[in-house]
């Protein structure tokens, strides 16, 4: 088995990786130093998603998809059904946790550069987390690859052909995808900046609540057909719908906000 991972795709994790820990430390000084954001709320959206994404989602999807058999299986029979349920637990949840806290721990909140500071925090977590720690494990085994020193160590292992069939991604995928990994979470970061604006504002003026149900239909909408189109059509198709819905919730918040 070939096992040299190809120059092209550790530059795409290497992008990937600038682009995951660099885009929210770049949004984090430019709103603290020129914005004069309170650096308490870049924090606050990072434990949001935190706890409402990847702990009492995940709760949600364990009890639905491990637990209530018959659910999992009529989901996961029907991709609409599965993208819909996909959809709606991600808006339900991270907007409701935007909303809780920016309602309960920011009172106190100056204005509009707080919400652009919790967005940045709030997608940078999920950068992170998605794709800059993966991008780290996938740039040290790729170094250590091409380096022959994992082969080496898989030596004497009796599950060395496993393992690198588990690795072969890194050097069988095109050196683009690992590209359209950053390209996506530059998109996404932009997406979190602007449903934080909308959801600050429903907080912020009561006559404008709808705008926080309306954040968690757009959140739930895009995410599905994503999904949808990621399994019917390409990746690249998936992340032009994932820029138009960008570009549509950020033309929304410029409008509101």
């Amino acid at each position: 088995m070939t096992t040299h991972v190809p120059a092209g795709n550790i530059a795409g994790m290497v992008f990937s990786l600038a682009v995951a820990w660099g885009m929210p430390a770049a949004l984090f000084f430019l709103l603290y130093k020129k914005k004069d954001a309170k650096v308490l709320t870049f924090f606050l959206g990072c434990g949001s998603f935190f706890l409402f994404a990847m702990v009492l989602e995940q709760l949600l999807h364990m009890l639905v998809l491990l637990k209530l058999g018959s659910v999992s299986e009529m989901l996961k029979a029907n991709l609409w059904l599965y993208a819909l349920y996909g959809g709606l637990a991600a808006g339900l949840f991270e907007e409701t946790g935007r909303f809780l806290t920016m309602k309960y721990f920011m009172k106190t909140s100056s204005g509009r550069e707080d919400a652009l500071m919790y967005g940045a925090g709030h997608g940078g977590m999920e950068a992170v987390l998605v794709l800059g720690i993966p991008s780290i494990n996938n740039l040290v085994s790729a170094v250590l690859l091409n380096s022959g020193k994992f082969l080496s160590s898989l030596a004497d292992d009796s599950n060395a052909q496993q393992v690198l069939e588990r690795l072969s991604p890194l050097w069988t995928l095109p050196a683009w995808q690992f590209f359209l990994g950053g390209v996506e979470r530059i998109l996404a970061i932009c997406l979190h900046v602007a449903l934080s604006l909308l959801v600050y504002r429903a907080v912020k003026e009561k006559r404008r609540w709808y705008l926080y149900p309306c954040a968690i239909l757009l959140h739930a909408a895009l995410n599905m057909v994503v999904v949808l189109i990621a399994n019917h059509g390409s990746l690249v198709l998936a992340e032009l719908a994932t820029l138009a819905g960008t570009v549509a919730v950020g033309a929304l918040a410029w409008r509101y906000v």
